[in-house]
């Protein structure tokens, strides 16, 4: 069982819990509030950060779920993805942080970022920048008008955004977090990955996916993973093979960095 109350360790100068379980982030993608209720109380003891996002967005009684998990203990990813003018996406953003939302998503231009950030001055509240979407790949992104492949727009976008002091960015482990990390020139850059699946899993729509393993050991931070969880016929035990396999990618991630080190 993993000890939720953990604390927060610097791992290359970035902030993230000691426990592997407590950086991965299970999305409550499921058709009712009721669902996702049920899938919490299933990973109990397990699973302490949840997404909320657009499957749950218009669905009744979401209110509730965002204040019940936040009032029990659990940390809330809010998936907003708000790209608007940065006036509207600064107020919502400062709604966000009075409820205490761990996590949120926003895109668009430096303005928009750079008002995310100045509205949860302040709070904990941490912001992410989406990069481009794991379902999108270079000749998707040509086909909606982009010059960029998917990688150099991410490096793009990434460099943008820490530039506008986002604490973190949404990307691939197929993208490279050390690499984008560097190239940004931030090295506590924060990045949660989507996209994640065992070997052998149905990929679904993602076509820049990895295995939890090399998503860590790639130095993705936290991992977002919804179906391969929540519609499992065993969530728990989905998730404690999620943990495991992000564990043992930590290992092996810590054990080149003693060799590079020696």
């Amino acid at each position: 069982m993993t000890d939720h109350a953990s604390a927060t360790t610097h791992h290359a100068a970035r902030a993230v819990p000691d426990a592997i379980a407590d950086r991965l982030i299970v999305a409550l993608d499921l058709e009712s509030v009721e669902a996702a209720w049920k899938t919490v109380r299933q990973l109990e003891g397990i699973v302490s950060f949840f997404k909320i996002g657009l499957w749950l967005q218009f669905a009744p009684g979401v209110d509730e779920l965002i204040g019940g998990l936040i009032a029990s203990g659990k940390k809330v990813f809010l998936d907003a993805k708000m790209y608007d003018i940065p006036e509207t996406v600064s107020r919502a953003v400062a709604v966000a942080a009075r409820r205490q939302v761990s996590f949120i998503t926003v895109h668009g231009d430096e303005a928009i970022l750079r008002a995310a950030c100045k509205a949860r001055e302040g709070s904990d509240l941490k912001i992410f920048a989406v990069t481009v979407l794991t379902s999108l790949d270079d000749a998707a992104l040509h086909g909606l008008g982009y010059r960029l492949g998917a990688q150099d727009l991410v490096q793009l976008r990434a460099a943008r955004a820490a530039a506008c002091g986002c604490d973190g960015i949404i990307a691939s482990a197929y993208d490279n977090p050390d690499g984008i990390r560097s190239l940004a020139g931030k090295a506590d850059l924060l990045i949660a990955t989507p996209g994640v699946r065992m070997e052998g899993d149905a990929t679904h729509d993602h076509k820049r996916g990895a295995t939890p393993s090399q998503a860590i050991e790639n130095g993705a931070d936290y991992l977002v993973i919804g179906r391969p969880i929540v519609q499992d016929a065993d969530p728990a035990g989905k998730a404690r093979r999620f943990v495991q396999e992000m564990e043992a990618g930590w290992r092996k991630r810590d054990g080149a960095g003693m060799q590079h080190r020696n």
